[in-house]
């Protein structure tokens, strides 16, 4: 699962992706990956601020409730096996 998104000087746009994996045909072929748009959010400049000052407000909340949100170090070897594993992809381009 993933996101890409960018802008417009129209409109903010999100869309949520699944990646699966489709079954080789023959025994050494390359893996080939099938990307499928599962949902696109499309918000107009306005609408983005006010979900930004929204996410913000709640992300506030949350860290002060449970703590900072640690983003996982790439490249680091891990010691010990991490309680909650999520890949995500930089918001990138423009759909």
């Amino acid at each position: 699962m993933g996101a890409v998104g960018g802008h417009s000087p129209y409109d903010f746009r999100i869309g949520f992706y699944n990646d699966m994996p489709l079954p080789a045909s023959k025994a050494g072929e390359e893996q080939v990956i099938q990307r499928k748009l599962e949902t696109e959010v499309i918000l107009s400049p306005l609408a983005t601020v006010e979900l930004v000052r929204w996410l913000s407000q709640h992300i506030q909340n949350y860290e002060a409730t449970f703590g900072p949100i640690a983003k996982p170090q790439m490249g680091v070897k891990k010691t010990k096996k991490p309680d909650v594993v999520q890949d995500s992809t930089e918001l990138q381009g423009y759909m």
